[in-house]
């Protein structure tokens, strides 16, 4: 079937691509990809369907802020929109590095589930470099209020949260290439954003926050040691010596079903020591979701894709991003209840 050439301005689906690139539409190929305008494109470079997992941690700091009644309102601002351009910024730089290094050759896992902005040609490597000039002069910022607000507690939060990004995929010896990427994961969208992020929002520090940190940084890393499974047998022949390297696939995929496990335990605990709200148990709704991943866990990966399957070769990390969402959803969902009314038996 032909294509039809249309002004975007006729084109109702091109005028909101920007909005799938936040919901989970993918362009099939970099020509389509290619129609779109720049920001469009730059936003699909940044991977910015998985910027949820960041903006949820974000609501979650902002969430108990409010709670402790010390919520205030452009500070929360500020903070969701640092830790989303900083988690951009993170893709992008995973991308330009994994690709500048070799790593990310037509036959890697990363070519095969989705456009790569570079090396499909649809996003120039100069205008990366003009995206994350911006979006780091925007974090640079954001960065200086909290230190003016803060002092120097917020300085060095923000310099060991731009040190873990970096030293992920960026550094000469990378975290993700050392076994450390997965748990630096859990440091990073757990105790520093949403500890941290409580501290820079109301100055002062929360054991609530840092246990609500634990179940919310597992999920996140549950999602990335699952896509390091699902990249193993490539990474290792690749110098990435990911944690599933490490230990090998079928440890791997026991240790993410007990991080899932443990994801529900944290906020039982949590609820029974009275620092999170009863209502925030409400996670167990996605019990079913999880319940799926522990069987999907339970055995290796098929040969083949299902018929219709998208993402291939990416399994376990899919299963485990989908339980995480709405894993996050519902948390948020029991933290604003707890909000609303403090003190209360919900």
């Amino acid at each position: 079937m032909p294509t039809r050439h249309v002004t975007p301005n006729r084109n109702p689906r091109r005028r909101l691509a920007w909005a799938g690139a936040f919901t989970g539409f993918y362009p099939t190929s970099a020509a389509e990809l290619s129609t779109f305008g720049p920001i469009t494109r730059f936003l699909y470079a940044a991977r910015s369907v998985i910027l949820v997992i960041s903006a949820q941690a974000a609501l979650i700091a902002g969430l108990l802020a409010a709670t402790d009644r010390r919520f205030q309102p452009v500070p929360f601002l500020l903070l969701f929109i640092a830790f989303v351009v900083l988690h951009a910024i993170s893709n992008i730089s995973n991308d330009y590095f994994g690709f500048r290094r070799g790593h990310d050759t037509p036959e890697s896992p990363r070519r095969r589930y989705t456009l790569h902005p570079i090396a499909s040609g649809v996003v120039s490597p100069r205008a990366l470099a003009v995206g994350i000039g911006i979006l780091g002069t925007v974090a640079l910022l954001i960065g200086g209020y909290f230190i003016f607000l803060r002092g120097w507690t917020a300085a060095a939060l923000a310099i060991a949260g731009a040190g873990l990004l970096w030293g992920y995929d960026a550094a000469p010896r990378a975290l993700k290439e050392l076994g450390l990427g997965e748990f630096a994961a859990f440091i990073v969208w757990g105790p520093l954003m949403i500890g941290g992020g409580y501290y820079v929002l109301t100055g002062t520090w929360s054991a609530a926050a840092f246990l609500a940190a634990v179940p919310y940084g597992l999920g996140v890393s549950s999602i990335l040691v699952g896509k390091h499974i699902d990249q193993r047998g490539y990474d290792a022949g690749h110098g990435q010596r990911t944690l599933p390297v490490l230990l090998g696939a079928t440890t791997a995929r026991r240790l993410t079903i007990g991080m899932i496990i443990a994801m529900y335990a944290a906020v039982v605990a949590a609820v029974a020591s009275g620092l999170l709200s009863v209502a925030t148990l409400v996670v167990f709704l996605a019990a079913p979701r999880a319940m799926r991943a522990l069987r999907v866990l339970s055995r290796p990966a098929p040969e083949q894709p299902p018929p219709g399957y998208i993402g291939w070769p990416l399994w376990f990390h899919r299963v485990c991003l989908v339980h995480n969402r709405l894993y996050g959803w519902l948390f948020l969902a029991g933290l604003a209840v707890g909000a609303l009314w403090p003190g209360s038996v919900l």
